[in-house]
C-alpha cells in the first residue's frame, strides 16, 4: 500500500509503518517509521521524491545514484541506507534514524558560541565531509538544520530531511530531464556558483564557513551585509576571533570559489594544523618572561603567551631554545608560454624549529612539524599510482620535530663515536664520499642504533618517523603527487631524471648522492624529501593500508623479521617512485648506497 501524497498513518510496502511525517522539501518529504519485519521493529526514516518528478528518466537516474548513497552511508556518522525502491513509479529510500537533536538548538540567533566550540563543530562536520568528497558529492545543503548531534554519543551526523539526498549528478541530469532550473539549497548558505546551479565541492565549504560565522557570531547568514566590491561577508566587526581563524572562516566564504578550500580535505587540514606548539608540548615561555617558579605549570596558563613571542620551551629542568629557519620553497606549475611545459614558483619562508649539538661544530637541525590531518594514500586518479598506496584514508598526526636533512656523513660519524648500546656502527659507511652527503649503506638497525646514541647523548626521545608522519611531513599539506606540484623537474630534486612524469623533461643523471639542500624545500622547510636517498621508516611492510592505523602510531606487524618501509625514492629512482604516496621495502638488515634515513622526536 504506497502513501497518498502528504498523509501519514499508513504502511508503505506492506512493511514500513509511518508514524508521522518529520520534514517536507521542495522535492521530497521525509516520514518517521518503524520497520515491522526486523524482529526489534526499529525507527528508521522514509523519504519519498515527490510524485511530480517521477518522470521515467528520473527512476533510471535514481537507481544508478542510490548505489552511491549506499556507499555514503558506511560512514558511521552519515545515516546508513536500508532500502532504495520504486512503488507506483514513486521513488522511496529507507535510512537509519539518528535520535538527538539538530545544531539548530545549539546555534541559536544572538548567542553567539565561544571560538574552541565553533572551532570543534567546524572539524567534526568537515571530518565527515571528508568522506564525502572522497567519493566526489556534494551535499548542496549544510546547514544546522541538516547536522544532527545524537542523543546517545553525542557525535555529529550529516543528514538531510527536507529532501532526497542529493548525490553525484543526479540533480543535474534531472534539471536536464525536466528542462528547468531549481534552486537548491538554503538562502544564506549557497555560494553564487550554486545559484545558478553549478555547484563544486568547495560550495559545502562556503555553506561551513557561513554556518560557522553564524555560529560565532549569533548573526543569521542572511542578516549579514557584503564587501560590495569582493561579495565577502562582512562579520568580524561583531565578534572577536583569533586572526587565523577569521582568516580561515574568510576563505571558506570567498566569493571567488577559486580561492577557497577546495574540498573537505583542505579545509580540514587549515583548520586542525597548528603553529603554536602548546598544544603539544608540556610548556611554553616567552624571551622576555623569566622562568616560572613551579616548571611543571599547566599548559592552560602559558597558552595564553602571543606565539610569536615565543622563543623556548622548558620541559622539566631542561630549557630547549627555539630558532627561526628561512629557507626557499618552489612550485611547478604548467605554463602557458610556448618555450616550456611548466614554469617554476619560488618563494621565500620561515619556520621554527631547534638544533641540536653534536660536538666538534657538527649540528642537527631539527624542525617543527604541526599536527593536523591529511589523506594518506594516493586517489585513485593520480597518474602512474600502485595498488599499495590504497586505500586512501584520513590519518590524524600530533606535532612532532624531524630532520631537516637526511642524516649527512658528518652527523652520522659524530653519533657513531659515542657509547655502543646494542650494536656496532661503521663510522664511514657510505659508498659515496663527502661530509656533507646523506650517509647510505646503513640498515634499519643501524638507523636504530644512531637513534639510540642520541637518545642517551641528549636524553630526548629520538627515533625513526612512523610512516603516517613521513608522508605527512613530505606532502607539507599539499595533495598533488609531489609536494612542488603535479611534475618533478631535473633541478627540484636529485632523482633519475632520464624517467619523467606528468609535464617533467628529462635532464643529465647524477648517478651518485649530492649535498643535502641542493634543492628548495617543501613548505614546512624540510629539504631532500623527494630522491637522494631511500629513507627508513619504523613500520613493518604491508601490502596495502587496509587495517592501517589513522593516527602517528607505527604499524608493526607479528613477525619481527618482516620488511620495513622505505620512502622518498633516491638518486636512482624515477620520478614515478619518488611520489609522495609512493611506499617500498627493504630487509631491515639490507644496506645499499640508496638507503638512508632522517630522524624524528616528540616531546
Amino acid at each position: 500500500m504506497t502513501l497518498e501524497y502528504g498523509l501519514d498513518r499508513k504502511t508503505l510496502d506492506g512493511r514500513y509503518k509511518i508514524l508521522k511525517k518529520l520534514a517536507e522539501g521542495n522535492f521530497g518529504e521525509t516520514y518517521l517509521a518503524i520497520d515491522e519485519k526486523r524482529p526489534s521493529k526499529p525507527i528508521c526514516v522514509v523519504k519519498r521524491l515527490k510524485p511530480k518528478y517521477t518522470h521515467p528518466k528520473i527512476l533510471e537516474l535514481f537507481e544508478q545514484e542510490a548505489v552511491m548513497l549506499e556507499k555514503l552511508g558506511e560512514h558511521p556518522q552519515i545515516p546508513r541506507l536500508l532500502a532504495h525502491f520504486t512503488v507506483d513509479n514513486e521513488l522511496y529510500i529507507i535510512q537509519d534514524y539518528v535520535e538527538g537533536h539538530t545544531l539548530r538548538k545549539e546555534i541559536i540567533r544572538g548567542k553567539p558560541l565561544r571560538e574552541r566550540v565553533v572551532t570543534k563543530l567546524l572539524q567534526d562536520i568537515l571530518e565527515v565531509l571528508v568522506f564525502v568528497h572522497q567519493h566526489n558529492v556534494i551535499h548542496r545543503d549544510i546547514k544546522p538544520e541538516n547536522v544532527m548531534r545524537c542523543k546517545y554519543n553525542g557525535k555529529l551526523f550529516l543528514i538531510d530531511f527536507g529532501c532526497v539526498k542529493e548525490i553525484g549528478n543526479f540533480w543535474m541530469n534531472l534539471q536536464r530531464v525536466l528542462n528547468s532550473t531549481m534552486f537548491i539549497g538554503t538562502p544564506g548558505y549557497v555560494p553564487k556558483e550554486q545559484a545558478r546551479g553549478k555547484a563544486r565541492l568547495c560550495s559545502d565549504i562556503y555553506a561551513l564557513g557561513m554556518m560557522g560565522i553564524e555560529a560565532l557570531t549569533g548573526i543569521p547568514p542572511y542578516l549579514l551585509q557584503e564587501d560590495s566590491p569582493t561579495g565577502q561577508p562582512l562579520w568580524r566587526d561583531y565578534v572577536r576571533a583569533s586572526d587565523r581563524f577569521a582568516d580561515i572562516l574568510d576563505t571558506m566564504v570567498c566569493d571567488n570559489y577559486n580561492a577557497r578550500y577546495p574540498s573537505a580535505v583542505e579545509a580540514l587540514q587549515a583548520l586542525t594544523s597548528t603553529s603554536v606548539l602548546s598544544l603539544s608540548l608540556p610548556l611554553l615561555i616567552s624571551s622576555s618572561s623569566s622562568l616560572p617558579s613551579n616548571p611543571k605549570s599547566t599548559i592552560k596558563e602559558q597558552s595564553a603567551l602571543n606565539s610569536s613571542e615565543l622563543t623556548q620551551i622548558e620541559l622539566e629542568t631542561v630549557i630547549l631554545p627555539l630558532e627561526q629557519f628561512e629557507f626557499e620553497t618552489a612550485t611547478v606549475e604548467r605554463s602557458f608560454t610556448s618555450t616550456a611545459t611548466y614554469d617554476i614558483n619560488r618563494s621565500r619562508q620561515a619556520t621554527q624549529g631547534f638544533t641540536e649539538n653534536l660536538g666538534n661544530d657538527i649540528t642537527l637541525a631539527m624542525v617543527s612539524i604541526p599536527g593536523g590531518q591529511f589523506l594518506m594514500g594516493s586517489p585513485d586518479d593520480e597518474a602512474k599510482r600502485f595498488d599499495a598506496e590504497s586505500p586512501q584514508h584520513l590519518v590524524t598526526i600530533k606535532p612532532f620535530f624531524i630532520g631537516k636533512f637526511p642524516v649527512t656523513q658528518a652527523q652520522w660519524r659524530a653519533v657513531a663515536e659515542l657509547p655502543l648500546i646494542n650494536r656496532n656502527l661503521d663510522p664511514e659507511p657510505a659508498n659515496f664520499k663527502g661530509i656533507n652527503r646523506p650517509v647510505e649503506q646503513v640498515s634499519w638497525d643501524d638507523a636504530v642504533e644512531f637513534c639510540a646514541r642520541l637518545c642517551q647523548k641528549t636524553e630526548r626521545n629520538y627515533r625513526l618517523p612512523s610512516e603516517a608522519e613521513w608522508e605527512y611531513a613530505c606532502r607539507a599539506r599539499t595533495t598533488t603527487p609531489f609536494h612542488f606540484g603535479e611534475t618533478l623537474t631535473p633541478n627540484l630534486a636529485s632523482y633519475n631524471n632520464n624517467s619523467t612524469y606528468s609535464a617533467g623533461v628529462q635532464g643529465t643523471n647524477y648517478g651518485q648522492t649530492i649535498p643535502v639542500g641542493s634543492f628548495p624545500a617543501n613548505a614546512f622547510g624540510l629539504y631532500d624529501m623527494h630522491g637522494l636517498v631511500w629513507e627508513w621508516c619504523a613500520d613493518h611492510w604491508h601490502e596495502n593500508y587496509k587495517g592501517a592505523p589513522c593516527d602517528s602510531s607505527v604499524w608493526l606487524s607479528k613477525d619481527d623479521s618482516q620488511s620495513r618501509l622505505i620512502r622518498g625514492g633516491s638518486w636512482k629512482s624515477s620520478a614515478r617512485l619518488c611520489r609522495s604516496s609512493y611506499r617500498s621495502w627493504n630487509p631491515q638488515d639490507g644496506r645499499g648506497n640508496i638507503l638512508g634515513f632522517r630522524v624524528a622526536v616528540s616531546f
